[in-house]
């Protein structure tokens, strides 16, 4: 009969158990997952059954993650999101939740560029740890990613950014997201690329503050090279705070049209 073991098909003989499945294809595997849910090993196999074998710790080779994610994206997309590279300009409350995510899903290289420690008060909202207080941002952000994918490329770029280093930070990149606090930083960022990196489109934000409607949070194409995510009008004032929530929300906004460019979807 056919299965599935950790997302590849194989043919096992009628009446096996679950561990004896594992026993023969991942000695030493220590939590068994049929069909989605923890199992005993002497569970018998059926017809068309899923089973992932993990070894309690292990962090899996390459090759594995990747046939692991391909099976959740589809081969195609996989691949194509696996060539891309991808500037983040301000890993703050947007941008460390926007590298979080491209890293989830497999984006081949990230390019991080910031020169802001970690503090106390950024973890209301921000991808980083206590015990990462004190440390520059990009490295604590650096180290994140890659307990979450160690096999995704992040490019470090410790400085503040200027008009005239960011086309050399990002010259690679097919999507910059822009991801600063300050509206002068912002516009600074979006013209220098818009300007001279013909090659590059970028996903800014405006009006992200608060814990207005989900709704009101939005990404609409201001031009061929520009989209804008927010509701362009909630600035942080008093009573009216970042908060993780609502970043998130735009976070994962421009997170997914930075892969829809990627894919090449059009508006």
């Amino acid at each position: 009969m056919k299965i599935r073991i950790n997302e590849v098909s194989a043919n096992i003989d009628d009446g096996l158990t679950l561990g004896a499945v594992a026993a023969f294809h991942r000695t030493g595997a220590d939590v068994l997952i049929l069909n989605g849910f923890p199992a005993p090993a002497d569970t018998v196999l059926s017809d068309g059954d899923e089973i992932f074998l993990i070894r309690r710790g292990e962090v899996p080779t390459k090759e594995e993650l990747e046939g692991l994610m391909a099976s959740r994206h589809t081969p195609g997309v996989h691949a194509r999101l696996k060539q891309a590279v991808v500037g983040i300009a301000g890993v703050g409350g947007l941008g460390s939740a926007v590298a979080v995510a491209l890293a989830r899903v497999g984006v081949g290289r990230l390019v991080i560029a910031d020169f802001d420690v970690v503090e106390p008060s950024n973890l209301n909202r921000q991808q980083y740890f206590i015990d990462q207080i004190g440390h520059f941002k990009v490295e604590a952000l650096a180290s994140n990613l890659k307990r979450i994918n160690p096999y995704v490329t992040v490019e470090v770029h410790c400085v503040l950014l200027t008009s005239e280093n960011i086309p050399p930070i990002f010259s690679n990149c097919s999507v910059v997201i822009e991801a600063f606090d300050r509206a002068e930083m912002k516009a600074m960022l979006v013209n220098r690329v818009l300007e001279s990196m013909p090659q590059c489109t970028v996903v800014a934000a405006s009006g992200v503050a608060g814990y207005g409607s989900n709704n009101n949070i939005t990404t609409r194409k201001v031009s061929r090279r520009l989209f804008m995510t927010g509701d362009g009008v909630s600035e942080a004032a008093p009573g009216n705070g970042l908060m993780a929530p609502r970043v998130g929300i735009a976070a994962h906004h421009q997170a997914n049209q930075a892969i829809r460019i990627l894919l090449g979807e059009d508006e």
